[in-house]
């Protein structure tokens, strides 16, 4: 993974409807995003110089910012536009794309109705979210300390920044144990997710998944189990409870920056990376490389 810094790069970045060089793309220190966490952002990936469902995270974006209160003050069309502009831009066939909109610097203060709003959109070349060899052999899970609020504590259903704090919490106490990453509980006690990609467990022959309901829907996630269900697998969408753990054969994150990667530990719990690992892989991988924008 790149060591540059992320605000010392050339190219640019799309800023509140221009291309702009990378260096001068620059908000306030007193903006509203930064203090309250009124910003919402979007994870892609470009595979082959075409961003991979690229609409679908334009319209969760909008969607996003709408259950934050604001409207971003651009159309879905628009928002497509800007980002093909800024992947061309930057010249990388593989890349990951990231925009984000958030509240301005002219209201400080809980309330901030009157504030402007801002988009923007960066691109640049990232690798698997894990290591080659780390997925090869299952990525190791801790128990996270911090658990996925409810959805009538937390707009859950946005990719809201204010929401991955607790995530950033988890991870980074996993990575001190030595871990990959962690996996949280729901406000149940029910398996949700990892720190930012969905959970699939494999138990004899059918695909499981926590119901989504106090954490995002994700596109991979929704695009995996598409991709089961053209397999043939039954694709099981429940309540999980951690000890049913026990009984997966195979356990595999998804995610736009994980893409798909198996679990080879969790706690107690040991998996091999095994056949239904396998198919998703090289399925999803065949599906972002020949789909359209």
């Amino acid at each position: 993974m790149s060591i540059l810094p992320f605000d010392d790069r050339d190219g640019f970045i799309w800023f509140d409807g221009a291309l702009t060089p990378w260096r001068e793309a620059k908000i306030h220190v007193l903006t509203h995003g930064l203090h309250y966490a009124s910003s919402v952002f979007e994870g892609e990936r470009a595979y082959n110089g075409r961003v991979f469902k690229l609409t679908e995270h334009s319209e969760r974006l909008v969607n996003s910012a709408r259950l934050l209160g604001f409207t971003i003050p651009y159309s879905v069309a628009e928002i497509d536009e800007a980002t093909r502009q800024t992947v061309a831009a930057m010249g990388f066939a593989d890349a990951y794309v990231r925009p984000v909109a958030w509240r301005g610097s002219e209201v400080m203060g809980v309330s901030a109705q009157a504030s402007r709003i801002h988009l923007a959109i960066a691109v640049w070349q990232w690798p698997s979210y894990f290591s080659a060899e780390a997925k090869m052999k299952g990525i190791r899970l801790a128990w996270a300390p911090w658990r996925r609020p409810s959805p009538d504590s937390a707009p859950t259903a946005s990719k809201a920044a204010g929401l991955y704090m607790i995530g950033t919490l988890s991870k980074h106490q996993a990575e001190a144990e030595g871990f990959q990453d962690a996996l949280m509980l729901d406000h149940r006690g029910f398996l949700a997710e990892a720190t930012g990609a969905n959970l699939f467990l494999v138990i004899d022959g059918a695909l499981h998944t926590p119901i989504p309901d106090g954490f995002l829907d994700g596109i991979t996630r929704r695009t995996i189990m598409d991709l089961a269900r053209a397999r043939g697998l039954d694709v099981i969408e429940r309540r999980i409870p951690p000890e049913d753990l026990a009984k997966a054969q195979e356990v595999f994150l998804v995610g736009t920056a994980a893409e798909v990667t198996p679990v080879g530990e969790i706690g107690e719990h040991r998996f091999t990376p095994g056949p239904v690992c396998a198919a998703m892989i090289a399925d999803y991988d065949a599906l972002v490389r020949t789909a359209g924008a």
